[in-house]
């Protein structure tokens, strides 16, 4: 099944890579600088909102349940019935973009630049005053976006994994910070 995540909000999909004297947290992105969702990560993100899903409907071993789904924790891909695959940009976008970036100077990370934006944040203190050494910087991924995966299950199990796919509201960081709000839908 072809599914369809679109940005509703800025998203901080970090890589776990800061640059000195830059970023604190930088974005995950291919070797040509365009940022994706690693379906691992979404898979963690589907595990949670699958568990809620499953105890709503009154399933009493909703852990057992997904296990047999997705798998152990951590498991990479043994015993899982739902796979999933990266999200990124679609072929056309990535097309456009290249061809647009190659008439200009390509200088480091243009296209990294041109789909993302730097926040800075700090810590305030009780007394209203922003912390000393607190200031941190953020990239960010454009809202706006949109990015496209594939999801891997049985027939029969496609309708509840489209149900679970929108219940998905956030995703990754600092989502409790109203970053990565998304809209992930079944692509028909």
């Amino acid at each position: 099944m072809k599914i369809r995540m679109e940005l509703l909000s800025d998203v901080i999909l970090g890589n776990g890579i800061s640059v000195p004297g830059g970023e604190d947290i930088s974005v995950l992105h291919d070797v040509d600088g365009f940022p994706f969702y690693r379906g691992t990560t979404l898979k963690g993100i589907f595990r949670e909102e699958l568990l809620n899903y499953l105890e709503w409907n009154g399933n009493a071993e909703s852990e057992e349940e997904a296990t047999r789904l997705l798998g152990n924790v951590g498991d990479k891909q043994s015993g899982q019935k739902i796979v999933f695959g990266d999200l990124t940009l679609s072929s056309g976008v990535r097309s456009v973009i290249l061809n647009e970036m190659k008439d200009k100077e390509r200088h480091g990370n243009a296209v990294l630049e041109a789909l993302t934006n730097m926040r800075t944040f700090t810590r305030i203190n009780e007394m209203g005053i922003a912390d000393e050494g607190s200031l941190r910087m953020a990239r960010c991924v454009n809202s706006g976006l949109i990015f496209y995966g594939d999801v891997l299950c049985a027939p029969e199990d496609e309708p509840m994994v489209e149900e679970v796919l929108g219940m998905i509201k956030w995703i990754g960081t600092m989502r409790n910070r109203g970053f990565g709000q998304v809209r992930i839908t079944k692509v028909q």
